[in-house]
């Protein structure tokens, strides 16, 4: 037996063309009326499988009155109402753990290109310029340095035994202390203060929202990094572009942006900050392992079975 999904949003190739192959599938995004697909579909659909970047209201759910479930493709869930979610008994699932490794990965690789420097160095090269105007400028060592992670969760977990490896100190803010080895600081002020640099790596939403403001910034100061692979409306943009511009502080690595996928250019003009596209979990691994978990949460629930990874 096949059960009624809706798909919200055109994601990862491999994972849809699963859903489609082994659910009876409404792909609303290829919709060219959405409200008129959405109400042939609503008196079927049991389940949405939905991706990180499309918004699940409570407009939406009570438009599909048979909802049950909404599998989510990502870890964050910003972008879903999840107090519209409980109200109305509909469990939310996300891909908690599928990419954990892959993120801290790229983290750690975004650390490694801002301190060194390594894209700049590569258009200096490029550009003939190491023949005509010598070495590259130094750039800043990882080792002895202290990270400062801001939401040590499970990525978090795994950024600081990377960031270890490097040689680097570790201490952490979270809404509640943990128990682990890492020094504690009580607000992402004083994380900053002791920093040298700044990971943001904390759910997005309103609870976090400019979390990482110019007080923080200041905190950080002229010789402290951020690095920000959470997502963009965790920082104050303009905030940050502005401490850029003024060397308030040192540099930064930015993964994510606050209006994805426009990205200030503002950003685009200046040597102190390294930018990527919102890659962290971005390999075929990952993005299938992560196809595979929501996947696998839509069939437990069909089945009757606890889903894996629930966040309401």
């Amino acid at each position: 037996m096949t059960h009624d999904i809706l798909i919200n949003a055109k994601g990862h190739k491999g994972t849809y063309d699963r859903l489609v192959r082994e659910f009876s599938a409404v792909s609303l995004f290829e919709a060219k009326d959405r409200a008129a697909a959405l109400k042939e579909a609503a008196p079927r659909v049991r389940g949405l499988a939905s991706t990180g970047h499309a918004r699940v209201d409570a407009a939406l759910m009570d438009a599909l009155p048979k909802l049950e479930i909404i599998a989510n493709f990502g870890v964050g869930v910003d972008q879903i109402d999840l107090d519209a979610a409980k109200q109305r008994g509909i469990i939310v699932t996300n891909t908690a753990g599928a990419l954990n490794e892959c993120v801290a990965d790229c983290a750690m690789a975004v650390v490694l290109n801002t301190l060194r420097k390594i894209p700049q160095s590569g258009v200096y090269l490029r550009a003939g310029l190491w023949q005509s105007q010598g070495a590259y400028p130094l750039g800043t060592s990882l080792g002895g340095k202290t990270l400062g992670i801001l939401g040590l969760g499970r990525i978090g977990a795994e950024i600081a035994k990377r960031a270890q490896a490097f040689g680097m100190k570790i201490r952490y803010h979270n809404r509640r202390q943990k128990d682990v080895s890492f020094a504690y600081d009580p607000d992402a002020v004083t994380l900053a203060e002791n920093s040298d640099v700044l990971m943001v790596i904390t759910p997005g939403g309103a609870d976090t929202e400019k979390l990482v403001n110019a007080q923080v910034l200041d905190a950080l100061g002229p010789q402290g990094y951020l690095i920000n692979v959470a997502r963009g409306s965790v920082i104050d943009e303009p905030v940050v572009l502005r401490y850029l511009q003024e060397k308030r502080i040192a540099g930064a690595g930015l993964d994510v942006f606050e209006h994805e996928p426009k990205v200030p250019p503002e950003f685009f003009a200046l040597d102190n900050v390294v930018l990527t596209p919102h890659v962290a979990s971005a390999t075929h691994e990952t993005r299938t392992a992560m196809g595979n978990l929501q996947i696998e949460n839509l069939h437990l629930h069909f089945a009757g079975k606890p889903v894996k990874t629930p966040v309401v």
